[in-house]
C-alpha cells in the first residue's frame, strides 16, 4: 500500500510502503492519478554496472565502436574500461567516451536510464 508523506506546507517529500513516523501520511490507491504520476517520475540515473553498460553498449550497437575508441586511449582508461565494476555518469572517461561517440547529453540520460533497466 503506499503512503504519501508530506511536509508542513503540504507538499509531498516521498512515497513510502509503509507510514513513516513523525510525518503526516496518507494513504493512496494504486490506481489514483497523483500516485501513478508520482511513481513515473524516474530519479537520472547516475551509475550503472559493468555488466548493464556493457549490455546496453551491445544492444545499441555501439560496443564495437567503444572498444575501437577504448584501444586508442591510455593504459588507465582501458584498465577502466575492462575492469570497472561500476560505470559512472559524470566520470571524464564517460564524458570523453560519450563525446567521441557524437552523444548529447540527454542521450547520455537515455542510455544510463535504459541501462539500469536491465
Amino acid at each position: 500500500m503506499p503512503y504519501v508523506s508530506r511536509s508542513t506546507d503540504s507538499k509531498i517529500d516521498g512515497l513510502f510502503e509503509q507510514p513513516q513516523p513523525g510525518t503526516a501520511e496518507e494513504f493512496l490507491l494504486d490506481d489514483d492519478p497523483a500516485v501513478i504520476a508520482f511513481m513515473t517520475v524516474s530519479p537520472k540515473v547516475s551509475s550503472v554496472s559493468a555488466r548493464q553498460f556493457r549490455l546496453m553498449l551491445r544492444r545499441s550497437g555501439l560496443l564495437d565502436a567503444v572498444k575501437a575508441w577504448v584501444a586508442q586511449q591510455d593504459g588507465e582508461t582501458q584498465d577502466a574500461f575492462e575492469y570497472s565494476g561500476t560505470f559512472v555518469k559524470d566520470s571524464p572517461m564517460m564524458a570523453a567516451g560519450f563525446a567521441a561517440m557524437g552523444f548529447a547529453s540527454q542521450q547520455i540520460d537515455q542510455f544510463f536510464a535504459a541501462a539500469a533497466s536491465l
